[in-house]
């Protein structure tokens, strides 16, 4: 077994493309998050106020329910969570995969995939995640990753095992 799991969310493929990558260059094994109600091409138009997508990134604190399939995590001493960006910050969802996994003396790293915003926001809705679950978990710098010279300079920085 490996030593890194890398789970993804990905709505378009484009998080799973740089999760793959990720995960081989790692040699990591992968998963991917799935919502409990899967999202549908309305759910995902940022552009309508009234979809899916708009109602739940707006609302403080929420969480989306996720599938009961993420793997068992105990076995793995680093954890990856790629996520594209919506608003500025990872989809509710990630906070529910935070609230579910038990990131205790793990190392965690996070990136995402957008096309016109940087990490800042996302570090921050991630670290108040680990703060309310109370984890005691090395957080290593996220990073927006849309192209291979960035995957490696990212993986460069990161305080693996």
């Amino acid at each position: 077994m490996a030593n890194t799991l890398v789970l993804y969310y990905s709505a378009t493929n484009t998080t799973k493309k740089i999760a793959e990558q990720i995960a081989e260059k790692l040699g990591a094994d992968i998963a991917e998050i799935h919502a409990a109600q899967p999202y549908t091409a309305a759910d995902l138009d940022w552009h309508d106020s009234s979809s899916r997508t708009s109602i739940e990134q707006h609302e403080h604190n929420s969480r989306v329910e996720i599938k009961d399939d993420l793997p068992d995590i105990s076995g793995y001493d680093n954890i990856v969570i790629g996520h594209p960006i919506w608003w500025a910050i990872p989809p509710r969802m990630i906070s529910s995969v935070i609230d579910h996994l038990n990131l205790n003396g793990k190392n965690l790293a996070l990136f995402a995939t957008s096309g016109g915003t940087n990490y800042a926001r996302s570090q921050s809705y991630i670290e108040r995640a680990i703060k309310q679950n109370n984890y005691d978990t090395n957080i290593n710098q996220g990073a927006v990753l849309n192209n291979a010279q960035q995957i490696d300079a990212w993986i460069d920085t990161l305080n693996f095992a």
